[in-house]
């Protein structure tokens, strides 16, 4: 009898431990699991049950929080100049989720990030006070591109080449993120994702498009920095018009009356002359331009500032005659607003390409520092004469060929036109592009990149200069005044 019981005993025992086991797993593990599951409300309801941090631009918070009725989400976000700053902010939204800046560092923002929490905070499990994002933004520089930009569709860039510090950045149409933040606004997304114009894509960052003849600055870059032309004042090469290889058609010019034939770099930047680009991509070769155009930034899958940017394309695996069309921006090359406007920061800053982001701190609710971007990394993309060279072909092009319309009274401005093909046979509306850096007698810098995806223009009136570059000379005198 007594052997009987003990084997009972240990048997229960043994389930008790087993409940006790499973009792721990559930607890920690699945507990866990199911806290973090997207299906569980208790997760929204967390997160909103307090104001969240500030996205701070210029000193000021542009983000808050109001208080809901009727809702078990005690706060919504709100934004202050909304459609000023959606491409920066992103949004967050009760029941959407959070882009951009609301989305990666929404753990700061709603106080559940480890760092924020205190020694008592840790042991109590209380929530921390959240903390607080400083953007890199200038709302001068940002409010003269949204104003610029007005109803075109486009999008626009501003980088300081010292810091690599993103000063503005605007996508047109924009939207008010404030009216997508409710549990109630289903209506306002519901118009959001089935407008045409597409206002919820930020095309400064996340639409790659053809650049053009903005592309050539790369182009120009390899070839001198190759040694296949000592400087950009050397004759090239260069019939006008030049014939594809291995097929019948030739690359001809804009300007039919413009000095194309064998010109020099700086007169083939200055007048835009396709068959010098085209020619020296083959001259080059595929793989050298490929190499350049990576060192600037084409082909990182991985380009994040904090936000990840897509993919600038420049392609692998063509014929010469490809080749040649990509020399000129065009065949299967695309690129960011953000991509051509670090094209022209690194030529703008002898060369030297740094690290662009727009966040200079992350910090918690008593203002200290978390995480610092102030020390940005930088890569040497050409050398220091080579980008002498390319500021000097720049500012002709702003001083006597296609660009002329960024030109700033006191200031050295230099830059570059393109305009895109769109569509099959280049049906569509054409992309107008301007890519350009401008210098303070202060010592002040700035870079820009602008696209016009569509202005609403006659075909005939679509061009960098006439669309593009006021939109980038309003930035740079933003940017050099503040």
């Amino acid at each position: 009898m007594n052997k009987t019981i003990r084997r009972i005993s240990v048997f229960t025992l043994l389930l008790v431990l087993s409940l006790l086991v499973r009792a721990t797993w559930v607890q920690f593990y699945d507990g866990r699991a199911l806290a973090d599951n997207k299906h569980n409300r208790r997760g929204v309801i967390d997160q909103y049950a307090y104001p969240l941090g500030g996205i701070i631009v210029g000193g000021e918070d542009i983000t808050g929080s109001t208080r809901t009725k009727g809702s078990d989400l005690a706060y919504k976000r709100t934004y202050k100049d909304g459609p000023l700053y959606a491409a920066v902010t992103g949004f967050s939204s009760q029941v959407y989720g959070a882009t951009q800046l609301e989305g990666i560092y929404q753990d700061i923002l709603d106080g559940t990030d480890t760092r924020l929490k205190n020694p008592l905070d840790t042991v109590t499990n209380k929530r921390a006070d959240p903390g607080d994002v400083v953007t890199t933004i200038d709302p001068a520089v940002q409010k003269a591109a949204y104003e610029a930009l007005g109803d075109n569709k486009g999008a626009a860039v501003a980088i300081d080449p010292k810091t690599g510090k993103i000063l503005g950045m605007v996508s047109t149409p924009s939207y008010d993120p404030s009216k997508i933040a409710g549990s109630t606004d289903g209506d306002a997304w519901k118009k959001l994702t089935e407008d045409e114009d597409k206002p919820l894509v930020n095309r400064a960052i996340r639409q790659p498009l053809p650049p053009g003849s903005t592309f050539k600055l790369v182009v120009a870059a390899a070839a001198l920095e190759d040694g296949l032309y000592s400087s950009v004042d050397a004759k090239t090469d260069s019939p006008n018009p030049y014939r594809l290889p291995g097929s019948t058609k030739d690359l001809v010019n804009e300007n039919a009356s413009a000095p194309c034939e064998n010109a020099s770099i700086r007169t083939a930047l200055q007048y835009s002359c396709n068959n010098v680009f085209g020619k020296l991509a083959v001259d080059l070769g595929q793989d050298k331009v490929k190499a350049m155009a990576e060192k600037f930034g084409f082909n990182d899958e991985k380009q994040d500032m904090p936000v990840r940017a897509s993919e600038s394309l420049y392609p692998s695996d063509m014929d010469k005659a490809q080749t040649a069309l990509s020399g000129i921006g065009q065949f299967d090359v695309t690129a960011t607003p953000l991509q051509m406007a670090m094209v022209s920061a690194a030529i703008a800053n002898g060369g030297k390409l740094v690290d662009p982001h727009m966040v200079s701190q992350v910090t918690d609710s008593d203002g200290s520092v978390l995480q610092s971007f102030d020390d940005a990394g930088s890569k040497q993309i050409v050398s220091a004469s080579v980008a002498e060279q390319l500021q000097s072909a720049m500012q002709t092009v702003v001083d006597e060929g296609t660009g002329t319309n960024a030109q700033i009274s006191g200031a050295t401005v230099g830059g570059k036109t393109g305009t895109a093909q769109h569509g099959e046979n280049n049906k569509s509306t054409p992309y107008a592009w301007f890519t350009s850096y401008a210098k303070g007698s202060d010592g002040k810098e700035v870079a820009v990149a602008v696209l016009i995806e569509d202005s609403g223009a006659a075909r005939s009136e679509v061009g960098g200069n006439k669309l593009a570059a006021p939109v980038a000379k309003a930035m740079m005198q933003a940017a050099l005044k503040g």
